[in-house]
C-alpha cells in the first residue's frame, strides 16, 4: 500500500486505479473520467492534511484525523481543501461529504454520493446513481442508467438522458426532471411538502398515478382521469400501451406533468410551483 500526506498543494498519479472512495468535510471535489493516467491534483489544504492512499488499485481520499477534522470544522469552519480526481470511465466512485460541493462526469459504473450540505453536479453519468443529502442539491444532466435519491430539504434538478428507474424521496426538496424512459421504465417520486414537476416524452409508454392530498395537479396528458378521494385527489391512466409506470405521491406539494415532442431537445428541467 502507498500513503501520501498532504497539507499543501500537490500532484500526484498512478499506475492504475479501480475504485475511489473519498471523505471531504469542506472545499470541493471534482471526478473526472478520462482515458488519461489516473491522478490527484490537489489545491489549497486548510487544517489538518489530507490522507491519500492507493491499495491494490483502490484509491482512497481523507482528512488525517477524521473526527479530529469534523470538530475542527464545527468550530471555526477551518478545515477545507480543492482536489480534482482523473479516473477510469468504468471506476466506482463512493463520495462523503459534509459541507463540501462535488462534481463528477463521464464515469460509467457505481456512483454513490452522501452528502450533508455539499451540492452536488454530474455530467454525462451512466450506471447505478445513488445520491442521499440533507439539504444539498443534485444537479444532472445527460445521466443514463439508474437514480435514486433521498433529501430532507434538498432539491433534484434532472436534464437530458434516459433512465430505466428513477426513485426520489424528499421531505420538502423539490423534484424536476426532463427525462426520457425505456420501455419498461419506472419513476417512483414521494414528497412530503416538495413540488414536483416532470416531464416526458410524448410518445412515452406508462401506468400514471399521480396523488396529493393538498396540492393541485396539472398535466398535459389527456388520458389521465381525475379522481376525488376522501384524502387525496388523483389523476391516473394509461400512457401509449402502458408498459412502464409512473408514480407521485405528495402531501401538500404541487404535481405537474407534461408531454414534450419527441423531436424537442431536453436542455432544461421544467418549471415547479413553489
Amino acid at each position: 500500500m502507498s500513503r501520501w500526506t498532504i497539507d499543501e498543494p500537490a500532484t500526484l498519479d498512478f499506475d492504475g486505479v479501480v475504485a475511489l472512495r473519498a471523505t471531504l468535510i469542506a472545499g470541493n471535489i471534482s471526478v473526472l473520467a478520462s482515458d488519461e493516467r489516473p491522478s490527484i491534483i490537489v489545491g489549497d489544504v486548510e487544517g489538518l492534511p489530507l490522507v491519500v492512499t492507493h491499495d491494490a488499485g483502490m484509491l482512497t481520499i481523507t482528512h488525517e484525523k477524521l473526527l479530529e477534522s469534523v470538530l475542527s470544522w464545527l468550530r471555526t469552519q477551518g478545515c477545507r481543501a480543492d482536489v480534482t480526481v482523473t479516473v477510469p470511465h468504468d471506476c466506482p466512485v463512493s463520495l462523503n461529504l459534509v459541507s463540501a460541493d462535488a462534481v463528477v462526469t463521464g464515469t460509467t459504473s457505481k456512483t454513490s454520493i452522501k452528502s450533508a450540505s455539499g451540492d452536488v453536479t454530474l455530467d454525462g453519468v451512466a450506471g447505478a446513481i445513488d445520491a442521499n443529502t440533507v439539504s444539498g442539491a443534485v444537479e444532472a444532466q445527460g445521466l443514463d442508467g439508474t437514480v435514486s435519491f433521498t433529501s430532507v430539504s434538498g432539491d433534484l434538478s434532472l436534464a437530458g438522458g434516459s433512465l430505466d428507474r428513477l426513485s426520489a424521496r424528499a421531505v420538502s426538496g423539490r423534484i424536476a426532471a426532463d427525462v426520457d424512459l425505456g420501455g419498461d421504465g419506472r419513476v417512483d417520486v414521494n414528497t412530503v411538502s416538495g413540488g414536483v414537476a416532470l416531464r416526458i416524452p410524448d410518445s412515452a409508454d406508462a401506468q400514471v398515478t399521480l396523488t396529493s392530498a393538498a396540492g393541485p395537479i396539472d398535466t398535459t396528458f389527456p388520458g389521465l382521469d381525475e379522481r376525488e378521494g376522501r384524502f387525496a385527489r388523483t389523476r391516473a391512466g394509461r400512457i401509449g400501451n402502458g408498459s412502464g409506470r409512473l408514480a407521485v405521491n405528495t402531501v401538500s406539494g404541487a404535481i405537474t406533468l407534461v408531454g414534450r415532442d419527441d423531436a424537442a431537445p431536453e436542455t432544461t428541467t421544467p418549471r415547479m410551483e413553489k
